[in-house]
């Protein structure tokens, strides 16, 4: 069976960022330029290019020696969006996938310690999880995350209102096409709005909705827009970032606004430049992949399968 889940940027006066590094990973994530962006004879290299660019900075965090495949078109409305195919897997499954299929950090520590060793998970108490294929590679559940040779999954970007290259004039006006691009693959990696199944409350959850706080030791899954609602992986004793409450069809698993602008923010700010920062990172750290270089820990530390489907999600 297949369906649409969507995932997308809105073009509100919330935020977007970014922070860059240059390590080298093992993940490799390979672009399949669509028709709407190689028939564009004008854009089409500084548009493959910035995407490229996108590419290589989430392959310099994760460390998982996967392949992923995405489709990458141009659309005309809306900033970003993103197709992605998921699978489910038992909240039990899952909890033990994270302990015994990949390399452990801190953070992972402290991440799993607040997961307890039940089957019914500890944010609706339903018993199963939903997870992009390529996340499902990654901790050791190749069967669940095959898709047989498609691709994992397909971005659409609004070129028209982004800037294509970091480099040259830019319009303050404009967004940033690399950010917008980072900000689609961590959706079909399993980051950013595939994260959470809000605004479903009492079906499967996703990973990040684990780690979705309301204050130390209580977890928030609500589309209350009242509610407040942070990432952690202490518990809730740590305030990572928030995360967003707005409704009105902004994905509950990106950021809500924080005063500067961060990858995953459910809103763009024009005129940013942000790359993947550490709290982006450490999400995609305690879901399931491996990254580089690890973030500081925080907290208490330092300081089954379902039928396949194919979610969208729109911003």
């Amino acid at each position: 069976m297949l369906k649409f889940k969507r995932a997308a940027i809105g073009l509100g006066a919330s935020v977007l960022m970014w922070v860059g590094a240059s390590a080298s990973a093992n993940i490799i994530i390979t672009p399949i330029f669509d028709s709407t962006i190689t028939n564009d004879t004008t854009n089409k290299t500084a548009i493959e290019t910035g995407i490229n660019n996108a590419i290589a900075e989430v392959e310099s965090k994760i460390l998982n020696p996967i392949s992923v495949t995405i489709t990458f078109q141009e659309m005309g409305t809306g900033l970003g969006q993103s197709s992605t195919f998921i699978n489910s897997l038992s909240y039990s499954q899952y909890r033990t996938d994270l302990i015994n299929n990949q390399t452990k950090s801190a953070n992972d520590i402290t991440a799993i310690a607040t997961l307890p060793a039940t089957t019914a998970n500890p944010v609706n108490g339903t018993n199963f999880m939903t997870l992009t294929l390529p996340l499902l590679r990654a901790i050791g559940e190749p069967t669940l995350g095959n898709n047989g040779g498609s691709p994992d999954g397909t971005i659409g970007i609004n070129t028209s209102i982004t800037n294509l290259s970091r480099t040259g004039p830019q319009d303050s006006n404009k967004y940033d096409l690399q950010a917008v691009a980072m900000h689609e693959i961590s959706e079909v990696l399993g980051t950013g709005g595939n994260g959470s199944e809000l605004p479903t409350t009492t079906g499967n959850i996703g990973p990040l909705d684990l780690f979705r706080y309301g204050g130390t030791g209580t977890r928030s899954f609500t589309t209350s827009t009242a509610a407040t609602a942070y990432f952690s992986i202490d518990g809730g004793v740590t305030h990572l970032s928030p995360f967003n409450q707005s409704g009105g069809g902004a994905d509950y698993a990106d950021w809500g606004s924080s005063g500067t602008p961060q990858v995953q923010d459910a809103f763009g700010t024009p005129g940013s430049h942000p790359d993947l920062d550490s709290n982006e990172v450490t999400a995609f750290d305690v879901v399931g992949y491996n990254v580089v270089p690890e973030p500081a820990s925080v907290g208490l530390v330092v300081l089954c399968g379902a039928p396949l489907l194919l979610r969208r999600k729109l911003r």
